[in-house]
């Protein structure tokens, strides 16, 4: 789309340009300039602590004028901003290197400029070695022309490099170009945001180390544009996001229809929490490949810039953004529920008093402080409750029964909110049914070198999404709910006192078949422990969390104790897992697709193996078999099994570590290796301390479900007769019920299934039931089931396997290896029987009931 220039002319050229172009004195005289150069934090942009929402144009490209910018004279310029700053817009986008004086008169009308640095035309070059333009050099002289100048809002190392020249070079060596050209500029103006400007044609690239997302979007459906915004918004995760370009042909659609397109644009990319957009474009003035372009009009002025409908509705949508000034907002109610919390409450309490939000109330639950936290929250005009230590939940139950609000939203003592925090919960509620609403929470920056490790490592607070807009999980730092729904499930349960609260209601809304929303945009800044000992402990708290969870809801664990997530989790600090699978591109045949796409293949069991809390215990069993070896020199084959442990653990965790980003410590240098080195030791850390609440909390491997009670190991069939009608599915339907209330582990079978329901008995043993039902004359029915034990393939063969050793032990006469081997062969042997007969009995019970009920 972007005409073709001379990059090597207008990157190198403003050194010798700038003083060539500014043939009035009244443009070369440069006043004092209030504008400060913003900032990245979190999804947005900030000037100092105000925040700053982008409401940007493009500007260009125009015919060359002789000294070669790409720009139009001084006095039309100078027009067009004081036109541009009086319709409510702040920021320029340009395709070429703008001349220093077009930089001044951008500020004098406060106006900040996207600085064009198109390198993308060089790619190509990549090919040729020796023969391509030296880009990195021209990035930095254009860099350099415009450095430390307070109207430049960003650069952009490049426009919508093209698809086809990204599938032949591969995707990993456009990053790493684009990656080389970003380190480039910060190294000429350090203070600088850089970014690159993406389109859909190649969404794939991952380019996390940009300051900023851009991307370029022309979609003329509301619905696509917005669901597409979620789908960017997943993919850049913590960082801001920019729309670089939206905008129609008003040639081909009419003036009317672009107005009222661009007007539900630019309200949909504020909404979605975009932190800005640029309107492409400022005029129907265009130019490329050497001649004028007359057969597309994207501007909002004419050609001789006067101003079209959509102008009009581009100045009303930016006046308004994020959100309308007439919506009626719900009253809210947030509550802090805080125990200790005094080194963090008032960054808490600050952010609250600073909400943007008109009818809101805070309280605050003092769980049994015995620091300071009462009297700091009594600096502030909040509601105090002070009750005696009774945990986290009862805390949350507390504010509930006490909040007048028709939402409450739920923020950790340790976190505070985005000025717009209560604004995005509360439009995602009036614009959905979802009964509970969260968005991301990020690590602030200044907490020191050791929170900052504990932000990129395991553990932290994450969100799972089923798809880009509706959650399966939302962490309890920032949570929102429906006070309706909440009362319908009687709030949280009081059993978790320290965390799994915010999992264990989640997963109780979803039963009742209800959803969970998220968006991007409603964000808190989340303190992350700042010293080793107290993640240490954090994490052990969550393993016996995770053994509640598992009490509570075994269904949603598998056998080894894990979390089965329907969805995927978001968040910093996620291990990089290690495997053979690749990511796969969606090009499209012969390249051509417009929305190519980046799938993730789902991680291979093997690829999990070493992040499981697990495969340290298995580590620590080795170790003590290689020490066996000494006594029996068979168990030497347990010392390469033991190394061969080891080390994938540490691979992954130094893996993980090397793509952490710490954007305020330079690269290469100490500081950044220390900080990967503690990185990594955090990865390794987290398992280990996960292992270790579990097993206090009685999360075993060996783990039982149900009671050991009398119960047949074989095949039971029986049948009932009922007098009453009913379908096959809700005789099933009430057995499961009827199990779950025993608290039983039961899994359904799927459509591939020769059974129907099973219980789990735990990891080694289970049992399975089916049901087949006969239709008689006068509504009656024959009810036939049969169930039966299920033993998995693991049990037999750890007994066999340890067995065999033993027996091998003994033919040398190593009797103390003997006693070890033995002990570890008879012991799956009787958890497979207790396991067996705890399920048969289960199933027993509720066959029983069902019979004493008639059918």
């Amino acid at each position: 789309m972007r005409p073709v220039r001379s990059a090597e002319r207008y990157l190198a050229g403003p050194t010798s340009v700038g003083s060539a172009a500014a043939p009035s004195p009244i443009h070369t005289v440069s006043r004092p300039l209030a504008l400060t150069r913003p900032r990245a934090r979190g999804k947005f942009l900030f000037v100092g602590d105000e925040k700053l929402y982008v409401r940007g144009v493009t500007y260009g490209t125009f015919r060359p004028r002789p000294d070669g910018t790409e720009v139009p004279e001084p006095d039309v310029v100078e027009r067009d901003f004081a036109q541009m700053a009086a319709n409510g817009i702040n920021a320029v986008r340009t395709y070429s290197l703008p001349p220093r004086w077009l930089l001044d008169a951008a500020g004098r009308h406060g106006l900040r400029m996207m600085v064009g640095l198109p390198v993308e035309r060089y790619i190509g070059f990549l090919a040729e070695k020796g023969k391509a333009p030296e880009v990195e050099r021209l990035v930095r002289e254009g860099v350099r022309a415009c450095a430390g100048h307070p109207a430049v809002l960003c650069y952009a190392v490049g426009n919508e490099i093209p698809a086809s020249v990204a599938r032949w070079f591969g995707a990993g060596r456009v990053e790493r170009y684009l990656e080389r050209l970003y380190r480039a500029a910060k190294d000429e103006d350090p203070e600088s945001l850089v970014t690159y400007v993406n389109y859909p044609s190649t969404e794939y690239l991952q380019l996390g180390f940009l300051d900023f997302a851009c991307y370029n979007v022309y979609l003329e459906s509301q619905d696509r544009f917005r669901a597409y915004l979620a789908r960017l918004q997943a993919i850049v995760g913590d960082r801001p996001l920019v729309m670089s370009e939206v905008g129609l042909d008003s040639l081909r659609h009419g003036e009317d229809v672009q107005a009222r397109t661009l007007d539900w644009q630019v309200r949909t990319v504020f909404a979605a929490g975009c932190a800005g957009a640029f309107t492409y474009a400022w005029t129907d003035e265009w130019y490329r490949a050497g001649a004028d372009v007359e057969d597309w009009d994207f501007g909002l002025t004419r050609r001789d810039r006067q101003p079209k409908p959509a102008l009009r509705a581009v100045r009303e949508a930016y006046a308004e953004a994020p959100f309308a000034t007439q919506l009626y907002w719900p009253r809210m109610s947030v509550v802090v529920c805080t125990h200790n919390g005094a080194r963090t409450i008032r960054d808490c309490c600050e952010g609250l008093r600073r909400l943007d939000y008109a009818d809101y109330e805070v309280i605050v639950v003092d769980d049994g402080s015995t620091d300071a936290t009462a009297a700091i929250v009594e600096e502030y005009d909040f509601r105090l409750i002070r009750t005696r230590n009774r945990g986290l939940a009862n805390a949350r139950n507390t504010g509930l029964l006490v909040a007048s609000g028709e939402i409450i939203a739920y923020i950790d003592d340790d976190a505070y909110p985005d000025p717009q925090w209560l604004k995005y919960l509360a439009a995602t509620f009036m614009s959905t049914t979802h009964v509970a609403v969260g968005g991301p929470n990020v690590a602030p920056a200044g907490d020191g070198p050791i929170a900052d490790c504990v932000a990129r490592a395991p553990g932290g607070p994450i969100h799972v999404l089923l798809t880009d807009t509706v959650a399966e999980h939302i962490p309890g730092c920032n949570m929102a709910f429906r006070r309706s729904a909440l009362d319908a499930i009687n709030g949280f349960d009081q059993q978790f006192r320290a965390a799994g609260d915010d999992v264990d209601v989640c997963w109780r809304l979803q039963e009742r078949g209800w959803t969970i929303g998220f968006h991007p945009a409603a964000m808190v800044w989340h303190h992350r422990r700042n010293s080793v000992r107290t993640y240490w402990k954090q994490q052990i708290g969550y393993g016996r969390a995770e053994a509640m969870l598992e009490r509570k809801w075994p269904e949603k664990y598998n056998g080894a104790g894990h979390v089965r997530w329907a969805g995927r989790m978001y968040g910093p600090g996620l291990t990089r897992l290690l495997g053979w699978r690749r990511p796969r591109i969606y090009h499209g045949q012969w390249g051509r697709a417009p929305f190519q796409s980046l799938y993730e293949p789902a991680p291979s069991l093997v690829a999990f193996l070493p992040q499981m809390p697990e495969w340290h215990l298995m580590t620590a069993t080795l170790g003590a078999m290689a020490g066996l070896s000494v006594v029996w020199s068979p168990l030497r084959l347990a010392v390469p099994l033991f190394v061969g442990a080891i080390v994938p653990p540490i691979a992954q965790a130094w893996l993980s570590a090397t793509g952490a980003c710490f954007p305020d410590v330079p690269r290469p240098s100490l500081a950044c290796l220390g900080r990967r080195l503690l990185t990594a030791a955090l990865h390794l850390l987290q398992p280990i301390a996960r292992l270790r609440g579990r097993l206090k909390e009685g999360l075993t491997l060996w783990r039982r479900h149900g009671t050991v009670r009398r119960a047949p190991l074989w095949t039971v069939t029986t049948a009932i007769w009922s007098e009453r009608w009913a379908s096959q599915d809700e005789r099933l339907l009430f057995l499961e019920r009827l199990l779950r209330a025993e608290h039983a582990c039961v899994l359904c079978g799927d459509a591939h299934d020769g059974w129907d329901l099973e219980v789990r008995g735990g990891i080694l043993g289970a049992a399975r039931l089916l049901v087949g039902v006969e239709d008689h004359h006068g509504g009656k029915q024959m009810i036939r089931v049969r169930w039966w034990p299920k033993i998995p393939v693991r049990g037999p063969f750890l007994t066999l396997a340890l067995g065999a050793a033993a027996a091998v032990a003994a033919h040398a006469h190593a009797w103390l290896a003997v006693a070890a081997l033995g002990i570890g062969a008879v012991l799956p042997l009787v958890q497979i029987v207790e396991q067996c007969m705890a399920a048969m009995a289960t199933l027993q019970r509720a066959v029983g009931l069902l019979r004493d009920g008639g059918g």
